[in-house]
């Protein structure tokens, strides 16, 4: 007995000596680790690498940039189930240990004696964190005591909750998501609020292998490690027997969602991309950063749809190119092996993707990607002639079995007839392109912006970077211009042919005008109304081409990129649609020139804000003399020492006028009658009388414009192909391009108060005869009004002149006739 004492006192012994070895090889592993352990103190202002995101001017999401998606939480703001599922997977004693759990270390000490085997084990959410953020993921005895050291200075540091809460945001989860935030949009699509129990348990089992148990890659593995998460919730009292029965028995609802986009506008997110990196380096895909465009969401969902149109309309009237491709079919074709067919096929814009599978004499039926089984009648089918050229294609078809025939790959469109009601047709990718965009002519924020057809297909933006020429659309520069050099809307000018040896231009010119028809003597407003191309010539002539140039650049055009001969005055130079509506702008906002921009705000991963915009706007009166006694308040300030550390307040711009309100004036009637009276007629459907504008067409039909405005929106719209080829006869501004402005007008305008600019000081309106533009009396059989500045108004007849003197007037005050504009 004495010797069995004596062995249990050695042994007593040997393990007190064991255990004091153990912790002094532990101390002296401590002294020796500790310095070159991490700093920890950067997790009180951790970073996270959260994408950058694109919002719309009304916080719609437009694009998210960034390798790793992350939505940030704050501890209060993730669901106490959550958490009860993570501590039941991961570290249910976490509340209790003080950062190491020496149960799951006993545990997987006791493993690697038993089996010989190193395996990750008794790791506890701290120690995740430690690892997460300070150490890589090797399995080494040095790393484990670095990781155990580590989360020890992390207890001391941070309270249980903030140690949490990094984990939980921290946390790779599969399919790019870190952090119980992402993982919850995408794989279910819902915040973290809104999600089931069975939900919660199947992202609480992630952690473990996530590449591996994710439920995308392996629903079977990942249901099993669910159910375990389950399992252990309801071992440890956290959810009921029923709650555990109802989740197990729930499957697998899991599907990858991609960013949550909730308006269209790929263009827009392309150039605010390419802003934040140019500011912030690559930094912007991981630090944030949220940037606020002025785009308007329900503007640009209409300009998407407007453009899209157009185009579609341009493609139908030019014929069927046929399938995008054709697969035999076999006597018991496998849908299954249909529909891995039809998805290969490239995708575009809001078309369908589908495959004949049968054919009736005026019908077809379409298997669709979906698996949906659809029907296109005869007036689906019968627009689809044969496609030759641009200006041919081939006779209408009787039956649909000349259009198509089974197993050809095919897109749908769906359309509407007219009386409104939705149909399929036979649609195809279209080869012509375009592009919209529109802007405050106010201060040149963008509000909505469309550089193609899909950007997806081609991500040229055309908007910015296709250089065209903008052909007639160019003329109320022209005609701007000529009105500062002494013309008036009544100046005739000869419209008769004309052959130019011009020393700019390559050989001799003989212009004419788009109909082949000459008119004689014409009034400049008829001129524009109906742009004839030859009074353009001989009115750039003769104010000289050089002053054009000059007045050109205040709409900011660079002159330097214009052509220095007589072709400018048919829209010869090629400029951006930018560019364009840019011009637009001054003659929409009273004549101030406003350069356009698309990013409002900027601002940092705390809501700081970086940047905001300041643009040159139009003043009136009380807000300039407002920007100037602010700009006296902020000198004085900026010259005191105590307010030199502050920082001060944003003042706004105003712009400077570039053309005078009297030309303005003059202009903005000029362009109403084009929707009123001439080429734009079509855009009278919109029911106003505020809207004014140019079409635009260049020579052989290669590109097709529309520039409108009223007070409240500048818009440009293009149709062109991108290797410049014709678009056939025919197709001109007024039938390619304008029906997309009418489109997004009409929905733009809905609601907006209807306005004409005032008639400004120095003007008058007479009556004047309609042919030779001379002053008339009453009762001329020719007689209409036109409005003249003062100073450039021809002398009204004596007869009118005396009748207005016996009134009291002079003859600068002839303006008290009624304005007819």
């Amino acid at each position: 007995m004495k010797s069995f004492y004596r062995l249990l006192r050695y042994l007593v012994y040997f393990l007190f000596g064991l255990s004091v070895i153990g912790a002094c090889s532990l101390y002296g592993a401590y002294l020796y680790l500790e310095p070159k352990l991490p700093s920890i103190e950067t997790l009180k202002d951790v970073r996270l690498q959260v994408p950058l995101r694109i919002y719309s001017s009304d916080h719609l999401l437009i694009a998210e940039f960034g390798e790793k998606r992350r939505e940030p939480l704050g501890y209060d703001d993730i669901p106490p189930r959550m958490i009860q599922a993570f501590l039941a997977a991961e570290d249910d004693r976490f509340f209790q240990h003080p950062g190491v759990d020496y149960h799951g270390i006993i545990r997987a000490a006791v493993q690697l004696l038993l089996t010989g085997e190193r395996r990750q084990g008794g790791s506890t959410i701290t120690m995740q964190v430690a690892r997460n953020f300070f150490l890589s993921s090797e399995k080494t005895y040095t790393r484990k005591l670095n990781e155990i050291f580590l989360s020890f200075k992390i207890e001391r540091l941070l309270s249980k909750e903030e140690i949490l809460e990094l984990y939980l945001n921290k946390i790779y989860l599969g399919h790019r998501s870190y952090g119980v935030g992402a993982a919850a949009l995408v794989y279910y699509g819902r915040p973290v609020e809104k999600l089931e129990l069975s939900e919660i348990a199947m992202i609480a089992g992630l952690p473990k292998a996530p590449s591996r148990l994710n439920p995308i890659s392996n629903p079977q593995r990942a249901l099993i490690r669910r159910n375990y998460v389950l399992g252990r919730m309801l071992e440890l009292n956290l959810i009921s027997q029923a709650e555990f029965d109802a989740a197990k028995a729930t499957p697998i609802t899991a599907e990858l969602h991609t960013a949550p986009s909730e308006i269209e506008a790929p263009y827009v997110a392309e150039m605010a991309r390419a802003e934040a990196v140019s500011r912030f380096g690559q930094e912007a895909y991981t630090s944030g950063y949220t940037i606020t465009t002025t785009i308007e969401s329900h503007l640009q969902e209409a300009a998407n749809l407007a453009l899209r149109n157009a185009v579609q309309a341009y493609d139908k009237r030019h014929g069927y190119r046929g399938p995008a491709g054709h697969h035999e079919l076999s006597e018991e074709p496998d849908q299954t092996e249909l529909i891995e067919i039809i998805t290969a096929i490239p995708s575009a814009a809001d078309l369908k993707k589908g495959m004949v599978i049968a054919i009736d004499e005026k019908s077809i039926t379409v298997l669709t990607g979906q698996g949906e089984e659809l029907t296109i009648d005869w007036p689906g089918l019968s627009w689809a002639s044969a496609y030759i050229d641009s200006e041919r294609k081939q006779p209408e078809p009787k039956q649909a079995s000349e259009i198509v025939k089974p197993g050809d790959l095919i897109y749908l469109y769906s359309d509407k007839d007219e009386k409104g009601e939705p149909y399929w047709r036979l649609g195809q990718i279209p080869k012509v392109s375009g592009a919209l965009i529109s802007q405050s002519p106010s201060d040149g924020s963008i509000k909505a912006l469309v550089g193609g057809y899909d950007f997806y297909l081609s991500k040229f933006n055309r908007v910015t970077q296709a250089k065209r020429q903008p052909g007639s659309g160019f003329k109320a520069f022209i005609y701007s211009a000529a009105l500062e050099a002494g013309f008036n809307p009544a100046s005739i000018i000869n419209d008769a042919p004309v052959v130019f040896d011009d020393e700019g231009l390559e050989a001799t010119w003989r212009p004419e005008n788009y109909s082949g028809k000459f008119f004689g003597p014409t009034r400049l407003r008829y001129a524009l109304t109906h742009s004839r191309n030859l009074v353009s010539i001989r009115l750039l002539r003769k104010m000289g081409i050089k002053h054009a140039i000059n007045y050109a650049s205040r709409f900011g055009f660079d002159k330097n990129q214009l052509p220095y001969d007589l072709s400018l005055a048919l829209g010869s130079g090629a400029v951006t649609p930018l560019a364009m509506v840019e011009g637009y702008s001054v003659l929409a906002n009273g004549g101030y020139y406003v350069s356009s921009h698309i990013i409002d705000t900027i601002r940092d991963d705390k809501g700081e804000e970086l940047y905001q915009a300041n643009p040159l706007q139009v003043c009136d009166e009380t807000m300039q003399q407002a920007v100037e006694e602010a700009n006296e308040k902020l000198q004085a300030l900026a010259s005191l020492p105590e307010q030199s550390e502050e920082e001060l307040p944003v003042v706004p711009r105003c712009a400077k006028r570039a053309i005078t309100e009297q030309n303005q004036y003059l202009m903005h009637s000029m362009l109403r009658d084009v929707i009123q009276l001439g080429t734009a007629r079509n855009a009278r459907v919109i029911g106003r009388k505020d809207i004014a504008g140019k079409t635009g067409t260049t020579n052989d039909q290669k590109d097709a414009w529309f520039n409108g405005f009223n007070h409240y929106l500048a818009t440009t719209a293009w149709i062109g192909f991108d290797d410049v080829s014709p678009l056939g006869r025919g197709e001109v501004g007024g039938r390619a391009a304008l029906p997309a402005w009418i489109d997004f007008m009409q929905v733009a305008l809905n609601g907006i108060e209807e306005k004409s600019p005032d008639m400004p000081p120095g003007m008058l309106t007479m009556r004047i005869d309609s042919e030779t533009g001379k002053p008339v009396n009453v009762g001329h059989p020719n007689a209409i009004f036109e409005v003249f500045e003062v100073d450039k108004a021809p002398k009204p007849p004596k007869h009118d002149l005396n009748n207005n003197r016996r009134r009291g007037q002079n003859e600068s005050s002839v303006n008290a006739i009624e304005d007819p504009f």
